[in-house]
């Protein structure tokens, strides 16, 4: 699964892709009112794809972001320094821990092939 989230000045857009192993593409997107930072609106995408991987009982994920910060954080690689993100990391961190296997990798945006939605 793919999840990205951008900060603009009417709000947070998070949005994810879960591409399925018969290679079906289902693309969500989300509105949100409040207005945040972009490494917030990174995490609450992450969250956001978690909980409906979690709904959708998927065991195992391979998730790709183009956030290094994000990606780092969860791989415990870079500490949380801004104290606005601490909970965003720590649900993420209990919602990752639900899945039976997962691997993270951060993909520079420019590698996203999005007509293909996959990371090269």
């Amino acid at each position: 699964m793919f999840f990205d989230g951008s900060a603009r000045a009417d709000g947070a857009g998070p949005g994810v892709v879960f591409m399925l192993p018969q290679r079906q593409v289902l693309p969500y997107s989300f509105q949100l009112s409040e207005l945040c930072s972009n490494n917030v609106a990174e995490y609450q995408a992450l969250i956001l794809e978690l909980q409906m991987a979690i709904n959708m009982e998927i065991a195992a994920l391979e998730i790709y972001g183009d956030s290094k910060l994000i990606i780092n954080q969860l791989l415990t690689e870079y500490e949380v320094r801004k104290d606005d993100l601490v909970p965003y990391f720590w649900l993420a961190t209990q919602l990752l821990q639900r899945f039976e296997a997962v691997t993270l990798e951060q993909v520079p945006r420019k590698r996203i092939k999005w007509q293909t939605l996959s990371p090269t």
